[in-house]
């Protein structure tokens, strides 16, 4: 079958997301069940944060998104067009950095990207030098460009990969974990860039194991457990559907205790300066009232906002595991 052609630049069809998936599932041979079901929506415009614990699905759907492996049945569309039939037409458009980046390590890091830039049919061999160099110093290696690439740390290999996807201006860039081997101002820098990138109009869709990076970046997130999604939304939206713990600083931390239990807290835990536990339904003021009536000198009282780890560890019954 034909590929469909591009005739003007691709856009986020009927307004369903420059991702768009329907129950796009993977099952390898001997029954592995990869992805099951999928409907995921990637907003444009959007830092959109893929989440999930170890064998969650995260990369088999990442490769069958970028047409590198089809799908067992299902839909997935990216910037409007179905993949992987139309990969020759979508992937110009679209800068991956997906399981750490793939390079000669006996070229430097110039010369690797030079490779790369002359393996793109649309890319003007007039200015290859100078979009490489611009995109070596957008991501720190300049000094480094004429470097061996075997040579490079992890952390500078990772910045190679990122600066390889980003030598044309692309609608879409799909990151697999693309702080992995950074240093903390490295992964300061990327994060700056990921967001400079979405502020000209770039989609960005990054899988991360750092919670922490997810709420930093990204303006919406999915979680995936087991092959299945499990919830997708606006970050803010996915911890503020969880309530977050009551905090109680006090030195008496043992009425404390005993007030919080009798006053319906449950999960309640005696910290190194208080007490902390899941607020009851009612009026907070009441449960503040009871432990000052009991003689606990109350330093603090409050409700911590729920983190995004809180939701994750609710959705999916398990802590984050680095792998999957």
């Amino acid at each position: 079958m034909d590929e469909p052609s591009v005739t003007g630049p691709l856009r986020d069809a009927a307004g369903e997301g420059i991702i768009h998936t329907r129950a796009l599932t993977k099952r390898y041979r001997g029954g592995q069940l990869a992805v099951d079901g999928l409907d995921l929506t990637v907003p444009a415009g959007s830092v959109f944060g893929f989440l999930g614990p170890n064998g969650s699905g995260k990369t088999t759907t990442i490769r069958m998104l970028m047409g590198l492996i089809e799908p067992t049945s299902g839909t997935a569309h990216v910037l409007g067009h179905p993949m992987p039939r139309a990969t020759r037409a979508v992937l110009p458009h679209v800068g991956a950095l997906i399981e750490g980046p793939a390079l000669y390590g006996f070229l430097s890091g110039r010369d690797n990207l030079l490779r790369y830039d002359s393996a793109d049919p649309s890319a003007d061999p007039r200015t290859r030098r100078a979009r490489v160099a611009a995109a070596l110093d957008r991501v720190g290696l300049a000094a480094a460009a004429g470097k061996k690439a075997k040579a490079y740390s992890l952390g500078m290999k990772q910045r190679l990969g990122l600066a390889a996807a980003l030598l044309q201006p692309r609608r879409l860039l799909v990151l697999d974990e693309p702080t992995n081997g950074l240093d903390p101002q490295g992964m300061r820098e990327i994060r700056a860039l990921i967001r400079e990138l979405a502020s000209d109009g770039t989609t960005v869709f990054l899988s991360s194991h750092l919670l922490d990076e997810i709420e930093q970046v990204c303006t919406h997130a999915a979680v995936m457990a087991q092959g299945r999604l499990i919830t997708q939304g606006t970050v803010a939206d996915l911890a503020a559907g969880m309530r977050g713990r009551l905090v109680v600083t006090t030195p008496d931390t043992a009425d404390a205790a005993r007030v919080l239990k009798e006053r319906g807290v449950g999960d309640v835990a005696v910290t190194e300066d208080g007490v902390t536990g899941e607020p009851p339904e009612g009026e907070l003021a009441e449960l503040n009232a009871a432990l000052v009536a009991a003689g606990v000198r109350v330093r603090g009282f409050g409700v911590e906002r729920a983190s995004l780890e809180d939701a994750f560890v609710a959705l999916t019954g398990e802590g984050f595991d680095v792998a999957g």
